[in-house]
């Protein structure tokens, strides 16, 4: 899986766990990101639906989502992949933007980069396989980046890992089908059906997942965009039509509060932490609706940009670091005796390194 900003990896046994004690079949992941959470409920044996207003998430939702491993041909995913991996280096777009004009890839991976994303466009494009073989690259590309799991800056220095060769992997399908839907959350809450359990993870704060990893959204969209600024992000960052409602801090308690009344669904869980603009009280308060709501609480170790984030680009410490752990909040919502059930045994310890 990417590096990711807000990735829920340490809380997916606790996540999993809920879903497993609601006995849900069906399952929402409105703001799904990477797809890890939906992922767990899918290997869990749920149905489950993953939206996201971006470009690389539905890429991600096709390939773990809505394919079913069992019905995946195996030998033709593997030759696609080792006639990809055999097409030489050719500099193009990729390379010119993103190695030599920032430098978040070394050069002969961004020509390689280049060359296998230019067949994969038109050679597959119609294909089954093509949101596999595209995530395969888009992992590949991960493995070898220079930065530390945001796009709007590069490292200093080279990477170690970025030293290495760009390598194509088949990425682990799960079995079972799913629904990937790109889209606006408040505009698809209340059209999405019902469903047994809805999760929501709505992003923190003013930084938006779209400018973060602006490059996952070119390679996806393959259409070499302009860019601006010392990270070439896209040119359409700046446009009204890619910003969010979750990152202004003047309306993201309102629209949490709409997409909470809109979802259909038996028993929600949402994701915050008490560093985010919204309290713990605000939060179960928006959840009225429901006969109980009962808030978790695991204490985190902080993404490392609280850590490096007090250099400046020069590698200057302009800063100090103000803590490095914080509270994450699990909150869950239903049926009364539902939530009392789940809330009532312990969980795993995964949050606690």
């Amino acid at each position: 899986m990417i590096k990711y900003l807000g990735s829920k990896k340490r809380l997916l046994p606790v996540l999993g766990e809920i879903f497993s004690r609601t006995g849900a079949r069906t399952a929402l992941d409105l703001f799904t990101g990477t797809t890890r959470v939906a992922q767990e409920f899918k290997r869990r044996g749920g149905f489950v639906t993953a939206v996201d207003l971006s470009r690389y998430s539905k890429i991600f939702a096709d390939c773990w989502i809505t394919t079913d491993s069992s019905k995946v041909n195996l030998k033709e995913l593997n030759d696609a992949l080792l006639h990809l991996s055999s097409i030489p280096e050719e500099p193009g777009y990729f390379t010119e933007t993103f190695c030599i004009k920032s430098r978040f890839f070394q050069p002969k991976n961004g020509a390689k980069v280049d060359a296998i994303r230019e067949v994969i466009e038109s050679q597959y494009k119609n294909s089954s396989l093509f949101p596999i073989l595209l995530t395969s690259l888009i992992l590949a590309a991960d493995r070898v980046d220079s930065t530390t799991g945001l796009q709007m800056a590069y490292v200093k220095s080279w990477s170690q890992r970025s030293f290495n060769n760009l390598e194509l992997r088949i990425p682990e399908l799960l079995l079972g089908g799913g629904e990937g839907i790109q889209g606006d959350a408040l505009s698809l809450a209340g059209k999405l059906g019902e469903f047994d359990l809805a999760y929501l993870d709505p992003p923190y704060n003013q930084h938006r997942y779209f400018a973060n990893y602006h490059i996952w959204e070119t390679l996806v969209a393959w259409d070499k965009p302009d860019h601006y600024g010392i990270a070439c992000k896209r040119i359409d960052t700046r446009d009204e039509s890619t910003k969010s409602r979750f990152n202004e801090k003047a309306n993201m308690a309102n629209s949490l509060k709409k997409v909470i009344d809109e979802v259909k669904a038996s028993t929600m869980i949402i994701s915050y932490n008490d560093e985010s603009w919204v309290t713990s009280t605000e939060l179960l308060e928006m959840c009225s609706r429901f006969e109980d709501a009962r808030l978790l609480s695991f204490d985190s170790k902080r993404y490392v940009g609280a850590q490096i984030g007090i250099f400046n680009p020069s590698g200057k410490k302009v800063g100090a670091v103000s803590h490095l752990r914080n509270q994450e909040w699990v909150l869950v919502a239903g049926d009364r005796k539902v939530v009392s059930e789940i809330t009532k045994a312990e969980f795993p310890a995964s949050l606690a390194r």
